[in-house]
């Protein structure tokens, strides 16, 4: 996940504009949040842990002036959620400064790293962002022809907005995995991660980044550069359209909200339940519970309220945080006492939140708990951005439906199946990537990618005096 945004706008206030753009963007990180901002080439950021409100008060923001600006809401997926991997990073190398923000994961950091370790280039963070900013800011040739040659040294997925030398630069990786989006504000230029960070600065929808494209903006406008020829199929994460990204997002063409609520009706008429009420896991279930009563004609209504003051539980960095939290998100209406119930929910990852409410449902009155997913089963680790590194996190990597449903303690469990998921989101096969449904990767992935596997190493490396 991770929320990026990019904006050059001389005469308006590009932090503001920028922090207001990362909050429509909040859901996609909860960890730390930053801003940078450029001043006639002189770089300032502004980062700490925490979401958006608590990194940045109306003093902090009056203290960041300049014509471009990028924004980072943090998601770990590589290197732990602790200040110094918080984002925008700034590199100061041989050929010039970078603040950089990424979305995604590198799938060879650990070479990557090794490498500029040889060349004596110290790394202050143990995440995979700051060794795509320190190729940049090392390379002693043209920015555009540097960061082209970073790309080129780059496997996995990035979005990336940067600023160098007074320019806002932005590419994607040649498979597309994560979303990056262009919009236009008046005669300036925005980018983001979704489209609906254009909507709440103003902004209009460009286009979407192609696979392998690096944009640059400076006084002359927008220039595109095919810096990596697209790989020869594209891979748009799928789990952007069923759980990550918001609902009022559009996808390459493809809104977010009604790709949902497809999936809730296909899952209707394939996996039918004899019940008296739909209601949704709030909030990103709801729109497939949407689709699921419209279509099985089974009344729609809200059995569990959630407490909005907590976050998303699935990418709390750590297991006992999500449990807590949990607990501390959803209550059962007393409606729900005596009937039958569906509920539906977009996945199952490791089966905390649907045990937990499964027991608050059935402890709340209810005669019978059927769940439905608006997705596949989840059997396959993510190398590219999503926080489920390893098949021991996935509750459904090492048993069947009908295991899943004994853990969970319902009376009934179904998944939309892969051609129903698919034709819901109105994407071929081929564009894009499924690989955390089926265990088929469009690119090449690491045998094991620990989170904190770059903390592990450091210690040792202090320890016989070599340059972190």
């Amino acid at each position: 996940m991770c929320g990026i945004v990019g904006i050059r706008a001389p005469g308006r206030d590009v932090a503001r504009l920028s922090y207001f753009a990362l909050f429509a963007l909040q859901h996609r990180g909860q960890e730390s949040a930053g801003i940078a901002v450029s001043d006639q080439g002189r770089l300032t950021a502004m980062r700490d842990m925490g979401l958006i409100t608590q990194v940045f008060s109306e003093q902090k923001l009056n203290g960041l002036h300049g014509d471009v600006a990028i924004a980072h809401t943090r998601y770990s997926t590589t290197g732990s959620p602790h200040w110094q991997n918080a984002q925008p990073l700034v590199q100061h190398g041989r050929a010039r400064t970078v603040a950089l923000g990424h979305n995604g994961n590198l799938t060879n950091t650990a070479p990557l790293r090794d490498g500029l370790h040889a060349e004596g280039i110290r790394l202050m963070s143990t995440s995979d962002t700051e060794v795509i900013a320190a190729l940049i800011a090392n390379e002693e040739r043209p920015l555009e022809e540097a960061v082209a040659a970073a790309m080129r040294k780059l496997e996995g997925a990035y979005s990336v907005v940067a600023l160098s030398e007074g320019r806002l630069v932005a590419f994607r990786d040649p498979h597309g995995f994560r979303p990056l989006e262009l919009g236009r504000l008046g005669d300036d230029w925005v980018i983001a991660s979704e489209t609906c960070a254009f909507d709440l600065v103003g902004a209009a929808h460009a286009r979407s980044l192609a696979p392998g494209e690096l944009v640059v903006v400076d006084e002359d406008g927008v220039r595109s550069i095919a810096a990596q020829d697209p790989a020869e199929r594209p891979a748009l994460c799928i789990f952007e359209y069923v759980y990550l990204a918001r609902p009022d997002t559009d996808l390459d063409g493809v809104e977010v909200y009604g790709a949902r609520v497809r999936m809730g009706e296909q899952l209707a008429r394939e996996a039918p339940a004899e019940a008296d009420l739909v209601m949704p896991i709030p909030d990103s279930g709801t729109p497939a519970a949407i689709g699921f009563a419209r279509a099985s004609g089974i009344p729609f209504g809200e059995g569990l309220i959630k407490n909005r003051y907590v976050g998303r539980t699935f990418i709390q960095p750590e297991q006992g945080m999500r449990e807590q939290g949990i607990r501390m998100k959803f209550n059962p209406l007393t409606e729900i006492a005596g009937k039958r119930v569906v509920i539906v929910d977009d996945t199952i990852v490791r089966g905390n939140t649907t045990r937990q409410i499964t027991s608050m449902l059935f402890d709340a009155g209810a005669l019978e708990v059927h769940i439905r997913v608006s997705s596949p089963q989840l059997i396959s680790p993510c190398f590219y951005g999503i926080d489920f590194g390893d098949t021991e996190q996935l509750v459904a990597s090492t048993r069947s439906v009908e295991q899943v449903r004994e853990l969970l303690g319902a009376t009934s469990l179904a998944h939309l199946s892969l051609d129903g998921m698919q034709a819901a989101v109105r994407r071929r096969e081929s564009e894009v990537c499924r690989a955390c449904f089926t265990g088929r990767y469009p690119a090449a992935a690491p045998v094991q990618l620990e989170k904190h596997r770059f903390e592990a190493r450091e210690p040792a490396r202090v320890a016989a005096g070599l340059p972190r």
